[in-house]
């Protein structure tokens, strides 16, 4: 795949050998934990912005550590060839991951997202607990979810509502068909004549809440 075929939030696997390469080059990396595994054992990287001075010429990723370790943010990048994509789990499949105090929560959002025919997806905690088997939830985490879009105003009334009295808050982004992201929380509460922050993989724009 090309790197313009990648899109802000998409799961992907490096080979193995270019991981052991990358982290040959950044010994500012040295002993920090799971890294050298990290390929290895089939743990995925996420494709985040790309920030400014970083070439197109490769795939910009991220790799959240662990709170236990850190909670580091790493950044790196790698050429497109070198990665593989991932199916990310649904919300539905990485629910057993959750405390079991969101349950309720976590119903009605899959409740609502049945009723609208949305499949949502998680990324934050969540996701990284789901998918590498570390611990990464804690009791003052956040459920960030990514919902395909457009959505109509009472699928956002409706997170609203579910917001309100989840015991923990919810977070996460309305992915447009362009390759979009829009805060959910900011589109809700946005007024119809008004203009949201969309972020994209190489740049973000306000853009008008009608579109």
């Amino acid at each position: 795949m090309p790197a313009e075929a990648f899109a802000r939030h998409d799961l992907v696997a490096a080979e193995p050998a270019a991981w052991d390469a990358l982290l040959a080059g950044r010994r500012d990396l040295d002993g920090v934990p799971h890294l050298p595994g990290w390929a290895k054992t089939g743990r995925p990287l996420i494709v985040r912005r790309r920030v400014p001075g970083e070439g197109d010429g490769s795939v910009p990723l991220g790799l959240p550590l662990p709170p236990a370790d850190g909670k580091r943010r790493i950044g790196l990048a790698l050429p497109a060839q070198a990665l593989r994509p991932v199916l990310p789990p649904s919300l539905a499949e990485a629910a057993p991951h959750a405390p079991a105090a969101w349950g309720d929560a976590i119903a009605a959002l899959l409740a609502l997202a049945a009723e609208h025919g949305v499949t949502p997806r998680p990324f934050g905690a969540l996701l990284w607990q789901a998918v590498t088997g570390l611990t990464y939830l804690s009791p003052t985490s956040d459920l960030d979810l990514l919902w395909p879009g457009p959505v109509p105003r009472t699928y956002l009334d409706g997170l609203a509502r579910i917001d309100a009295t989840a015991p923990m808050r919810l977070d996460g982004e309305i992915l447009l068909p362009d390759g979009g992201g829009v805060q959910w929380r900011e589109l809700h509460e946005a007024p119809p004549g008004g203009t949201v922050l969309v972020k994209y993989l190489d740049r973000v724009a306000m853009r008008p809440v009608a579109l």
